[in-house]
């Protein structure tokens, strides 16, 4: 269970505030439940897709206008290496060459983002190693500061530390008036089926959006939602599990945010099925036109690793 239980049942409360980006290794059974579904449901079955980064998502944040300051992504935009010392990489890093070199190491959907958005500061993960670049966009446009991290271990370059110029004021996580925005016009064509979300049946008037966002935010705060709790929490001192499962569970702050924008919950119909409520994680061999996969690099790493850890002790 490690620590993650420590801080869902309150013993622990982060030291500041903290954000996170959900990856492949990290609590999707209770992720799953927050707003941005990372699911696509077929019929009264559902497809996982808590590995995937969605059509749909990556399109909503191309409707992003506003200065970003910081962008997170779980995956390295594709192409990054080229912008740092992609040989120093594959140094340490020898099964990621022939990536590097097709130039297929890293996502594509994120790659069009950093195009588009443009942030000064772009942090990833995923790949379990530290990297750093700089991307110039143009010749004399803005420049992102890349850097990507290593897995949380002794002897691994895991922290740092940045100092980031910002305007005086209170700092505190709250919700954006233009991605609610974002989200409400787009919640029309939500999709509920693989099929990819049809982007020409939004009808909602942007402004108009903007508009009525703002005055509801003007009206309650901005501050989000508070946390509540949906299961038990975790017992270290009870070793055995009685295999229960508490099935499916809506998500507090999940409602009150779709209330708050008067906006339905559109996965009522997977509540209703037996075979999901058993569990939410079923499998499934069927391709997904909507879904961009994320391979699982631990698995390749550790393999890779092992056979680097054995050709040496043959040496």
């Amino acid at each position: 269970m490690n620590s993650f239980w420590k801080y869902y049942s309150g013993e622990e409360i982060a030291p500041y505030p903290t954000i996170f980006i959900g990856g492949n290794h990290e609590a999707s059974n209770y992720l799953w439940e927050l707003f941005e579904y990372p699911w696509v449901l077929e019929q009264d079955t559902m497809r996982g897709s808590v590995y995937h980064v969605r059509e749909y998502d990556v399109h909503k944040l191309m409707q992003v206008e506003e200065p970003i300051d910081i962008f997170l992504s779980h995956d390295w935009p594709l192409g990054i290496t080229d912008c740092g010392d992609w040989k120093q990489l594959v140094r340490y890093k020898p099964h990621f060459e022939t990536e590097v070199r097709e130039r297929t190491l890293g996502s594509k959907p994120a790659a069009q983002l950093l195009e588009k958005l443009k942030p000064p500061y772009w942090f990833s993960a995923h790949l379990h190693c530290k990297f750093a670049a700089r991307v110039q966009h143009g010749e004399d446009g803005p420049v992102t500061n890349f850097l990507a991290l290593d897995k949380c271990l002794p002897g691994k370059k895991l922290l740092q530390v940045l100092d980031i110029d910002s305007e005086p004021g209170l700092y505190e996580i709250q919700y954006d008036e233009e991605w609610l925005e974002i989200t409400r016009r787009f919640n029309p064509i939500f999709p509920l089926t693989i099929r990819s979300a049809n982007f020409r049946g939004v009808h909602i008037d942007k402004q108009d959006c903007r508009q009525w966002v703002r005055r509801k935010l003007q009206a309650r705060g901005a501050r989000p939602f508070e946390f509540s709790q949906t299961a038990s929490s975790y017992n270290p001192s009870n070793s055995v599990s009685n295999g229960s499962s508490p099935g499916y569970t809506r998500n507090p702050q999940t409602e009150s945010l779709l209330q708050f924008l008067e906006l339905p919950y559109l996965l009522d119909d997977m509540s209703e099925s037996s075979e999901v409520s058993r569990s939410p994680f079923p499998s499934s061999n069927r391709d997904d036109s909507e879904e961009i996969p994320i391979d699982d690099v631990d698995e390749l790493e550790d393999l890779a690793e092992e056979a680097g850890d054995a050709e040496h002790e043959d040496v």
